[in-house]
């Protein structure tokens, strides 16, 4: 098992301290709801690590679930290609969505693909772009789709359901 170490700096006495932080492999990777598995064990593994990132926001889960080359093929206009752009988009969701959670609903495999039915629920409590969150509930579901290649999602094409996000959020009226 790989560790991560981080070293922090503690304010006000000049130490350094070298701290062990878990790896990819010590988290426990969500288990879906529902599940149809006709494919190599690694595809599942990717789309259940990169789901646990989701429903985290570590990074660590996200570069180890993304190949190096990873391609959005479904990329949102502003939002940076390769490993960076899910990385920003969860940090910046999370600014808004501080608790968010991520589930699998349904995983299913066939040869080197991974569909994941994800359902993302918390409390609007943050910032989201001009808006200010009041505590509102957040639940909508978004379907990935990803193409897995050596263990790691190469490619991905997603679809989020934006307008019950943005409804939720106060950004369209209902």
């Amino acid at each position: 098992m790989t560790i991560l170490r981080r070293t922090a700096v503690l304010a006000g006495l000049g130490l350094s301290v070298v701290l062990a932080a878990p790896s990819a492999d010590a988290v426990e990777l969500p288990k879906p709801a529902a599940s149809t598995l006709r494919g190599p064990a690694a595809v599942a593994t990717a789309a259940r690590t990169y789901a646990a990132f989701w429903n985290t926001g570590d990074p660590v889960l996200a570069r180890s679930a993304l190949a190096e080359n990873f391609v959005d093929r479904t990329l949102p206009e502003g939002r940076p290609q390769g490993v960076a752009g899910p990385i920003a988009a969860s940090a910046a969701f999370r600014a808004a969505v501080p608790d968010l959670a991520a589930v699998i609903d349904d995983l299913i495999v066939a040869d080197d693909r991974a569909v994941v039915r994800l359902r993302f629920t918390g409390h609007f409590s943050g910032r989201f772009q001009d808006l200010v969150g009041d505590g509102r509930a957040i639940d909508f579901r978004a379907v990935d789709v990803y193409r897995v290649e050596n263990g790691r999602i190469a490619e991905n094409w997603h679809l989020e359901d934006n307008l019950t996000l943005l409804t939720q959020l106060g950004r369209i009226a209902k």
